[in-house]
């Protein structure tokens, strides 16, 4: 554990509010919006929506054809996860080359829990939609004493944007960085 003093963690924290996640800004999804996949997700949660299913209710829709569920906009830029050495990176499903809180982890902040995630939907994802995504830190608060212990609660809004740049939507996910035991 390192030792780092409050004012000097506070401003290391303030530094990254308005920095993107990681480098490569945006992250491009590996494939274009389709129905396929639009099916797969529909069945898993029983969301059965003719405008993502019915070809022809959906032309007749206000959508004009078929749409993504809003929600699914997070999983068309995920990163296929990798399963070798997750057990090493402490769950996590993809390798972080430059983890930008991993002073956080140093100075012993090192468990994390989410504690929510929201969405603003400008618009429903269209088959064909090539779909990037930009994220950026949007907010990280004082300490706080939780149940799970004392930590930060850190905020990023990734931006999700069409092939045209046209904004579809944005989400919010916050996680608790904590000291256990604490």
């Amino acid at each position: 554990m390192t030792e780092i003093s409050k004012s000097e963690l506070r401003q290391r924290l303030d530094a990254l509010i308005g920095q993107p996640i990681s480098s490569g800004q945006p992250v491009r999804a590996p494939d274009p919006v389709n129905q396929p996949m639009i099916r797969h997700w529909a069945y898993a949660l029983s969301d059965f929506n003719p405008a993502y299913l019915d070809p022809g209710w959906a032309a007749r829709s206000r959508y004009g054809g078929i749409v993504s569920p809003p929600v699914m906009l997070q999983s068309w830029t995920m990163a296929p996860p990798k399963l070798q050495g997750i057990h090493e990176r402490g769950g996590v499903p993809v390798e972080i080359r430059d983890n930008p809180l991993q002073f956080l982890a140093d100075a012993g902040y090192t468990g994390t829990i989410a504690t929510n995630s929201e969405f603003e939907i400008e618009r429903y994802p269209r088959v064909g939609d090539e779909i990037t995504a930009e994220t950026v830190f949007e907010t990280i608060s004082d300490e706080k004493k939780t149940a799970m212990g004392h930590g930060f609660f850190v905020t990023w809004v990734t931006t999700y944007r069409d092939q045209h740049g046209e904004v579809i939507g944005r989400q919010r996910f916050r996680t608790l960085r904590f000291k256990t035991g604490s």
